[in-house]
Order: structure tokens, then C-alpha cells, then sequence
């Protein structure tokens, strides 16, 4: 019998869920956490070791930082609140990918969830968020897995229900 071949094949790693439950285990780590220097001005982050060839990250977040409106170039993902609390906009559509700058979104297409120390969620690949530290006065901390490694994050702007793409950042730019 030949091997199989195609992208069903050749997507071994962890699952969304198996990036989940190691997200979680981290967050529940408090050595590591403790280990995170805090900083009042601007994020901070620790390159973790993530299961089966993962890309794995340890981020505080002061109050009111965030990430902006950004995707995961194809890469399923998770992440665990270790500290503090988040909240998570998302929208709840798959977009194109490629070929287009400006899109309107649908009425029904928001997310958001306030996410509480030991809250955690995995998504799928086509994953478009935005997370938020809205705590007037306490950092929070959080654990991310993605797989695969993130080949690059689209970042995007968003006007009401317009969404427009602004730039792609190749994993370079966060290494």
C-alpha cells in the first residue's frame, strides 16, 4: 500500500485540543508564570517549548494593551489565561485569505468573551481575533500554542464592518 500523500498527510502534529491542554498545564505552572518579568508599559513574552514541534509563547499583558485584529497564517492555535483576565473579539466566519484588501462584514459575525484565570480556548486555522487586557489596573498572563509554527500573522484594521487588511508580518518579524 502507498503512503498517503497530500495535506491530510502531511498535518501529523497536535491537535488544537493537544495545544489546548498543553496551554492549560503551562498556565497552571506558577514557577514559569512567576518567571515572566512584568513590565507596566508594553507586553512582554517568553518563547516556550511547545508538544510535537509547536510554537509556544508566555505573554503578560499590561492593563489596556491588546494585539489588534490578526489571523494565524493558516495555523491552529490555543491559549489559557493564567492571570488576570482577557477578553477575546473574534469573528465567527471564515474570510479569503488571499485577494482582497477591504471586506464588510455581516451584522452577526462578532464574538467576544471575557476570559477569566484558567479559562482557555483552541481555534481552527482560519481564526480571525483580536485579545485585550480591558483591566484597569492588573496585568494578565497568558500561554499560546499554535500549529504549525506560525508562518506569518495577517494584522488587520477594522471601521465598524469594514475590515481591511494592513499587513502581513512573516515569523521573522516576531522572532
Amino acid at each position: 500500500m502507498a503512503p498517503a500523500t497530500g495535506p491530510a498527510a502531511a498535518d501529523t502534529g497536535p491537535t488544537a485540543g493537544d495545544l489546548l491542554d498543553f496551554a492549560r498545564r503551562a498556565a497552571a505552572d506558577r514557577g514559569l508564570i512567576a518567571s515572566l518579568p512584568l513590565d507596566r508599559d508594553g507586553r512582554t513574552w517568553m518563547r516556550l517549548e511547545g508538544p510535537g514541534g509547536s510554537e509556544a509563547w508566555l505573554i503578560a499583558w499590561p492593563p489596556g494593551t491588546g494585539t489588534g485584529w490578526h489571523d494565524h497564517g493558516g495555523s491552529r492555535g490555543a491559549f489559557a489565561i493564567a492571570a488576570g483576565e482577557l477578553t477575546e473579539q473574534s469573528l465567527a466566519a471564515q474570510l479569503p485569505t488571499e485577494g482582497w484588501r477591504t471586506l464588510e462584514l455581516a451584522e452577526d459575525v462578532d464574538r467576544e468573551r471575557r476570559m477569566p484565570a484558567g479559562d482557555g480556548r483552541a481555534f481552527g486555522p482560519n481564526h480571525v481575533h483580536q485579545v485585550l487586557n480591558l483591566a484597569p489596573g492588573e496585568h494578565a498572563v497568558s500561554v499560546h500554542a499554535y500549529y504549525p509554527p506560525l508562518p506569518l500573522m495577517r494584522r488587520y484594521s477594522r471601521t465598524g464592518a469594514l475590515l481591511r487588511l494592513e499587513a502581513v508580518e512573516e515569523a521573522e518579524a516576531w522572532e
